[in-house]
């Protein structure tokens, strides 16, 4: 079965609709540059609340050096971190070693030389995003052909991001057959407010594919 999460969680109603709609992981932007970024702080109580129903929670990081990252995590008490930035395959292994947490790394797809080399990414999986300077949450999708390539390829497990809302992700997955999904603006009615009724839309979307 495909896995979901929903990300850019920033508010406590918003992580308990997620936690409710049966949603694998909750994603929480430590990226001060993003409309949905949180503070350590406020992601505690998202994280706690996340939880309630067994969701995995996700630590979302552009270029943060190690001890913000170190210190979220121990803070939080994330399962993941999904490198958003420019980090390489080198800073990605040292994380994985020193958190002790399953990593993602997110790479922007505009064309297919971009899936090349994923072989060489230390991480537990990659996922694919549209090459936006805001660093995804554009709403824009990405070429699902390539994306499928790199999830037929079988080097990393593929989370897809980029522009999936309720009424395009059955269509999404069945051309790309991804691990995972990554949601943030399509379950939105504006920038980190999620809407409850797209939110549960396309988890059921999801789990309802054969």
């Amino acid at each position: 079965m495909t896995a979901v999460k929903i990300c850019g969680v920033t508010r406590l109603e918003d992580a308990e609709t997620v936690a409710r709609s049966g949603a694998d992981y909750l994603g929480l932007n430590f990226w001060s540059h993003s409309k949905r970024h949180v503070t350590v702080d406020a992601a505690v109580p998202l994280a706690r609340a996340g939880r309630v129903r067994g969701a995995m929670i996700v630590g979302v990081f552009v270029d943060a050096t190690l001890a913000e990252i170190l210190d979220a995590t121990e803070r939080v008490g994330l399962d993941v971190i999904q490198l958003h930035g420019d980090e390489t395959p080198a800073f990605c292994a040292e994380i994985r070693e020193r958190t002790h947490r399953r990593v993602w790394k997110a790479l922007p797809v505009a064309s297919a030389e971009d899936i090349l080399g994923l072989e060489r990414w230390p991480v537990h999986a990659i996922l694919l995003d549209a090459a936006t300077p805001g660093r995804g949450g554009s709403g824009q999708t990405i070429d699902w052909q390539i994306a499928a390539r790199a999830a037929e390829g079988g080097l990393r497990p593929i989370v897809l991001a980029g522009g999936l809302d309720p009424l395009n992700i059955a269509a999404a997955v069945t051309t790309v057959k991804p691990w995972a999904v990554d949601v943030a603006s399509g379950v939105e009615s504006a920038p980190g407010v999620k809407d409850p009724v797209r939110i549960h839309a396309f988890v059921r979307a999801v789990r309802e594919l054969p």
